[in-house]
């Protein structure tokens, strides 16, 4: 099956809503590059292996992506710049997830290429705009903590792994008495066995209200929320509203869009800063 056929369209002009992208690609000996763009536009949208029936039941031309420009990359031996453009109608709205699963997913297990990699990707306002995007911003951070007019000041609490939840509340008292305007959990934080995560929370609340009261200032402390489930997650995010600490933390990179964008939707509902 020949994709150049149908998905190398070196005559078409982009639109502002399509989603482009553009993949380093390095044929399979034998292929040509405009085969190899074209099967990449072809996997990561509407193509298959095969020829099938039900391929005239859709409108391949209102859906397919298109390969439509290829270069050669300079000082390179058979590499070459695939640019492929997606209709906007290929992805669910607000969905990084279905995004990524398409652009770099099971294409890059294709037989056809020896070698492929996502090189620039632009995303337009008209799909971008279906995102909540962040909770909050950096003026809602200052109205909760009160602080205008300067820099906030914070740390990490360290040693990040370790201490007990009873130590690691010791040292976030100390730092926010001592002026810091917040204080942090280290990403590695969750709840391992010489913390658990709710008495860690219990602490760093108690520290928190403690410090608050002997310098009459608020202070606020990043509560790492990541967990092994999303369920998880989302019980410790609900745990430190209910103890009124004001912001939470997520290791997106680990934990997934996702569940990422679960947790900024439950803290805009419910008034949590999101520190990712």
């Amino acid at each position: 099956k020949e994709y150049k056929l149908t998905y190398y369209t070196p005559d078409y002009e982009t639109k502002d809503t399509d989603i482009l992208a553009a993949f380093r690609v390095t044929p399979q000996p034998g292929v040509p590059p405009e085969e190899a763009g074209a099967a990449v536009a072809a996997e990561s949208s509407t193509g298959t292996w095969t020829t099938v029936w039900t391929d005239g039941l859709t409108s391949l031309d209102r859906y397919k992506g298109r390969c439509y420009h290829i270069e050669p990359v300079a000082g390179e031996e058979n590499q070459y710049i695939a640019y492929v453009a997606y209709p906007l109608d290929l992805f669910e709205e607000g969905s990084v997830t279905n995004m990524f699963t398409s652009i770099v997913g099971n294409v890059f297990g294709f037989k056809a290429l020896r070698a492929l990699r996502l090189e620039d990707l632009r995303i337009p306002p008209a799909y971008s705009k279906t995102f909540q995007g962040p909770p909050h911003g950096i003026q809602v951070e200052r109205d909760k903590l009160n602080k205008y007019g300067r820099p906030l000041l914070g740390c990490t609490i360290k040693p990040k792994l370790g201490l007990s939840a009873k130590n690691y509340g010791r040292a976030v008292y100390e730092c926010l008495r001592g002026g810091l305007d917040f204080t942090k959990d280290d990403e590695n934080v969750n709840s391992q066995p010489f913390m658990r995560w709710r008495d860690r929370f219990l602490f760093c609340a108690e520290a928190l209200y403690k410090a608050q009261a002997e310098t009459g200032e608020i202070k606020g402390h990043y509560l790492n929320a990541t967990a092994g489930t999303c369920e998880e997650m989302m019980k410790r995010a609900v745990f430190a509203r209910e103890l009124g600490v004001p912001i939470v933390m997520h290791d997106y990179l680990t934990g997934g869009f996702t569940a990422n964008t679960s947790l900024a939707h439950y803290c805009r509902d419910n008034g949590l800063l999101l520190h990712i």
